[in-house]
């Protein structure tokens, strides 16, 4: 019989928590696209129809930031230019007021809030939530730059069983509160994901937190600069046992001028 050695132990340990981590976030996002054009395509599509209407945003100028307001407070985001698709589509979803009033629906305190179905919006107590979004994904924009630290903004997707490509969910987004993690957990995760974390990265999973298991396996497309307070107040409500919040908490998201 073999007999594994206590840092083998361990290793399985870790994978074992970061299969279940991801099971969960997978487990509540919005449907596969019906097609790889439509899924490519259709930020840029709709983005023109808007601006034939007269109704015109500036989907490609940098640092653009949006302003996400709760009923816990204010949180401004800025969005990556590196992951340009996410950037537009989620751009083009706010222009069009598709957030406002919608909920975070999952929150799993030490681990992430979540929003973005639009089946959330006039929601009863006892509607599952998790399955809405527009009939498209967008193809994976995966980063070394671009991790989960508490803040991230990130897509939801489908499972790798339905979804290989790892392709996003037209709608549906996270934002990372996690814990403070230690070398060891980096060391295991570098191994997992066969790359390597710089040591700022490494300082600020250590000292701010965040969920690494997640890295390259999720799109992360922005950031918390502002109000990073609100995420610990949403993570901390109470909830049912399917994580959505006992009481509704509401969004609604603008560009910042």
């Amino acid at each position: 019989m073999f007999k594994l050695g206590p840092n083998f132990i361990i290793l399985i340990l870790f994978l074992t928590q970061c299969f279940i981590s991801c099971k969960t976030m997978q487990s509540s996002t919005s449907p596969v696209a019906s097609s790889d054009s439509v899924a490519n395509g259709d930020s840029t599509k709709l983005a023109e129809e808007n601006t034939k209407t007269g109704d015109v945003l500036n989907f490609d100028r940098d640092s653009v930031i949006v302003v996400l307001e709760t009923d816990l407070g204010t949180m401004e985001i800025l969005l990556f230019d590196n992951t340009p698709e996410h950037k537009r589509n989620f751009l083009e979803l706010v222009q069009r007021q598709y957030y406002d009033d919608l909920l975070f629906h999952r929150v799993i305190g030490s681990f992430m809030i979540q929003g973005g179905d639009p089946n959330s919006k006039n929601a009863n107590k006892d509607t599952y939530l998790g399955e809405g979004g527009p009939d498209y994904t967008i193809k994976a924009e995966f980063n070394t730059d671009n991790l989960h630290f508490k803040g991230a903004l990130a897509a939801a997707r489908m499972s790798d069983q339905t979804n290989p490509q790892k392709r996003s969910s037209g709608s549906q987004f996270y934002i990372v509160q996690g814990s403070k993690v230690d070398d060891k957990t980096l060391d295991h995760v570098e191994t997992y994901r066969r790359f390597e974390y710089t040591e700022e990265q490494r300082k600020l999973y250590k000292i701010n937190g965040g969920t690494p298991h997640l890295d390259l396996d999720y799109t992360v497309f922005g950031k918390v600069i502002s109000g990073l307070e609100v995420i610990d107040k949403i993570a901390q409500v109470a909830c049912n046992s399917r994580n959505r919040p006992l009481e509704n908490i509401r969004m609604k998201i603008t560009v910042k001028p």
